[in-house]
């Protein structure tokens, strides 16, 4: 049922997509937009919707406004700029959350992609203060936008417009999880399946060129005897404009969607369809095995930011760094587990870090705002 694993390249000239989010607004105005996202803790089914039913006029991120129609406009200038490959990103948090680990995010992609263009989807970043915080960034001349996003637009013709309405309609149960989170799963598929190119995750940092990558996705494990992926992830996705694998990715979302459990709309939810479809006729894409994107699984990835102690760990260190630089086009840092985590001076994410940015500011300090 499980597709082999790949190691290689497609070396084919891709079309991709990058879109940032962003709104003018307060420290206070963006506190109070996340808030709407996030239910009552211990809410039960029938008091969440209740809850979402009252807020859900409030919810600017569900409507198209006068700033979010111009998102198709701004994404295809970005695209005319001779890009060597469109990604794109996604921020729903406040733009103030967005620091020095996502800073070191964007600079890596930009100094080991050169030529590639990045759209983040931000209502909050596609504003003054995001001008601020990405400015380091666009004084070096990388091609940067953030915009702010326009789900409606970004859903219509696909099957997951059904999933909106019911949600918008306030009979549907919004889940305990915060709606940000399900919606930034959502953001991810269909601008893939409208706009085609790579999708990635902030909490990553680029060590090689992917702009020749196509139709790609990544195992996060693999059984250890048979070489199978156990499981896929969603935070980093390549893939043509209207690619069949991203509408069956649109139809189990709409189909399936559970507001109530961790990764069911993520990292489950591709791995489900992957599984379903297989081998069928005309889904053509690879699955790399887990070097590729995450070459070091959120257990063991704390001991990465460690400086070494002893000869022995120098040791290891150096040969760390230089296996993942040639085996891997990124780190992804599971941010959940390492946000607050110092990367300490001479360990493998400093020594990785060092060699693959540009603007390098607060590498030791990325853990802190």
């Amino acid at each position: 049922r499980n597709m082999p694993l790949s190691r290689t390249t497609d070396s084919v000239t891709m079309s991709s997509s990058s879109i940032i989010k962003v709104v003018d607004c307060s420290d206070h105005n963006e506190t109070e937009e996340l808030d709407l996202l996030v239910p009552p803790r211990k809410a039960g089914k029938l008091e969440r919707i209740e809850w979402f039913r009252r807020k859900l006029p409030e919810m600017e991120i569900l409507k198209s406004t006068s700033k979010s129609k111009r998102f198709h406009s701004r994404v295809l200038e970005l695209y005319n700029s001779s890009c060597s490959a469109q990604f794109f990103m996604v921020w729903l948090s406040p733009a103030n959350s967005f620091g020095p680990r996502e800073m070191l995010a964007v600079d890596t992609l930009f100094t080991t992609n050169p030529g590639a263009c990045l759209a983040i989807l931000s209502n909050s970043l596609d504003s003054p203060r995001g001008y601020t915080i990405l400015k380091p960034l666009l004084d070096r001349g990388f091609n940067l936008i953030a915009v702010t996003l326009d789900i409606p637009f970004l859903v219509k013709n696909t099957p997951a417009e059904a999933w909106l309405k019911r949600l918008k309609s306030g009979h549907m149960d919004p889940g305990s999880i915060p709606l940000f989170m399900n919606l930034s799963d959502l953001t991810r598929l269909a601008v893939l399946y409208k706009y085609g190119g790579v999708y990635l995750d902030t909490d990553i940092i680029f060590l090689g060129d992917i702009t020749r990558l196509r139709n790609a996705i990544g195992a996060q494990s693999i059984d250890p005897k048979t070489k199978i992926w156990t499981r896929l992830n969603n935070a980093v996705m390549v893939f043509d404009t209207y690619h069949p694998l991203m509408r069956e990715f649109l139809q189990e979302y709409s189909t399936t969607f559970d507001g109530n459990i961790w990764g069911h709309n993520s990292p489950y939810l591709v791995s489900r369809v992957i599984k379903r479809v297989g081998n069928k006729p005309g889904f053509n894409f690879t699955i790399f095995a887990p070097d590729a994107f995450y070459p070091v699984n959120w257990i063991k990835i704390p001991k990465l930011f460690k400086k070494p102690a002893t000869t022995t760990e120098a040791k290891w260190v150096d040969k760390t760094v230089q296996d993942m630089s040639k085996g891997s086009y990124m780190v992804h840092l599971w941010n959940k587990v390492t946000r607050k985590i110092k990367i300490e001076e001479g360990s493998v994410m400093y020594n990785l870090i060092s060699s693959h940015c540009t603007v390098c500011r607060n590498i030791t300090n990325s853990h802190t705002l």
